[in-house]
């Protein structure tokens, strides 16, 4: 399934195409495809084509809302659904019902998008692997025996199978970009505060972020544009106004472009390592200065830890045994910590995103790898259970502190090992700008060919 969310969207207003014509093919591959790579927990089929002839009728009476209007996406099932059970991948939610829809819901229902169902993910999003779910792993589509990465991996796994178009995913270390990088997708984390996480079961408050994830740049905007709105905690007037559709195709600024080696840059795989170079050129080629950068990168997770286990204590004492065992093992590694500790963390993460900012007066993003490495096997880590953690932490090195910073980045899609996985390169850009980080990541795409690449299981 090659087609973007743009094109079909232009289709679709001139009536060329029907959103029911579009949901019943995804619905079909969903029930293909989804037993190979588990990227869904819950499909809302019935819903969903009631969506789409709602959408048909409007379209049809010239009511056309927008981009995502009658396009098939999914959420990630840590977001609130009205009527729809929202699990976390957990056996402690695998009833829970919401009654009200997140607010990124509820904006792509405005918006006429209509929704697939829910995607499987890392339990409470605690971790890089989505191998811990109550509901199984998630596969990756370009070698269903190595992991989509998370906690978005169900998110990303199902944009690179094609099973809908797009998806909406939360990153509190990485979880969108991780798995975007590791499934050939492109997934975009917003500044802290830019999108509203009302409605999504937190992991930790002051690092949890939503955002999109899709096949393109312009698929990523018009998803972001979609959910950003006016009113999010933290964006002001200027950007909130933007036009995020029109930013990636407009005529892009020569940027100055800063490379921070040490830290991630550091043991990467071979192949990464060559992708990433050889990406660094066409992007020199785009720009109007690079050159490396030294940045301060904290590694201490003591707030996560702390702001985790305060998300669960109540549950962990009345029933730890519907977590699986990996997963209330990292929580209970925040049950002692002390609150002045947290206080204090609190203030020196005040003080970081403070300070980050000064990164940008004489650079205007910054260009790194998304993850040192390919994704790893899945029986590599069954087998070796001690491994996965480690493994997990070396996938989100480089992703994780941004969300300490809490500046947006985007990661694309910017090569493949020779074995055929995808390798992702992150755009990091200043505090607010995500159209800058959209407009460069636009151009590079247009500039390469790895977006049109897609997984043979999607050709099925």
């Amino acid at each position: 399934m090659q087609e973007t969310i743009l094109g079909l969207a232009e289709l679709l207003r001139k009536k060329s195409i029907s959103p029911v014509e579009l949901t019943t093919a995804c619905l079909a591959r969903i029930e293909k495809l989804n037993p190979s790579i588990n990227a869904f927990i819950t499909v809302t089929a019935e819903a969903a084509l009631t969506q789409a002839r709602l959408a048909e009728a409007e379209i049809q009476r010239g009511d056309w809302r927008g981009p995502l209007h009658g396009i098939p996406i999914a959420i990630k099932d840590l977001l609130d659904t009205a009527g729809i059970r929202t699990t976390a991948a957990s056996a402690l939610f695998r009833d829970r019902i919401p009654t009200v829809d997140a607010d990124v819901v509820r904006r792509l229902k405005d918006a006429g998008a209509v929704l697939l169902g829910k995607q499987n993910l890392h339990e409470f999003a605690y971790g890089g692997s989505s191998m811990v779910s109550y509901f199984g792993e998630v596969c990756n589509p370009w070698d269903p025996t190595c992991i989509a990465g998370g906690s978005s991996g169900g998110s990303a796994a199902s944009v690179a199978a094609g099973l809908g178009y797009g998806a909406i995913g939360t990153d509190t270390a990485g979880s969108i970009r991780e798995p975007a990088a590791l499934c050939g997708v492109v997934g975009l984390k917003p500044t802290y505060g830019r999108i509203s996480v009302a409605g999504a079961i937190p992991l930790s408050p002051s690092l949890d972020h939503v955002g999109p994830i899709a096949g393109t740049v312009g698929d990523v905007a018009a998803l972001f544009q979609a959910i950003c709105g006016p009113n999010a905690k933290g964006s002001n007037d200027d950007n909130a106004a933007t036009d995020f559709l029109s930013e990636p195709r407009a005529a892009m600024k020569t940027p100055r472009i800063g490379i921070p080696r040490a830290s991630f840059f550091d043991d990467l795989d071979p192949e990464v390592e060559s992708a990433i170079e050889e990406a660094l050129t066409v992007i020199g080629a785009m720009s109007a200065e690079v050159r490396d950068i030294e940045l301060s990168v904290s590694t201490d997770r003591t707030l996560q830890s702390a702001e985790s286990y305060a998300c669960h204590a109540e549950f962990v004492a009345r029933t730890p045994e519907l977590y699986q065992p990996e997963t209330l093992r990292r929580i209970l590694t925040g049950q002692n910590i002390n609150p002045l500790d947290i206080v204090e963390r609190r203030r020196e993460l005040a003080q970081i995103r403070r300070e980050i900012a000064g990164v940008f007066e004489n650079t205007d993003l910054l260009v790194a790898p998304t993850t040192p490495i390919p994704a790893p096997r899945i029986s590599e880590l069954k087998e070796h259970p001690e491994l996965l953690r480690p493994r997990e932490l070396l996938l989100l090195r480089n992703t994780r502190p941004v969300n300490v910073w809490g500046l947006p980045a985007i990661s694309i899609p910017c090569g493949f090992t020779k074995a055929g996985l995808p390798i992702g390169l992150q755009l990091i850009g200043p505090n607010g700008q995500e159209a800058k980080i959209l407009q460069v990541a636009h151009a590079y795409e247009q500039a390469t060919q790895w977006h049109k690449r897609r997984p043979m299981i999607s050709d099925m």
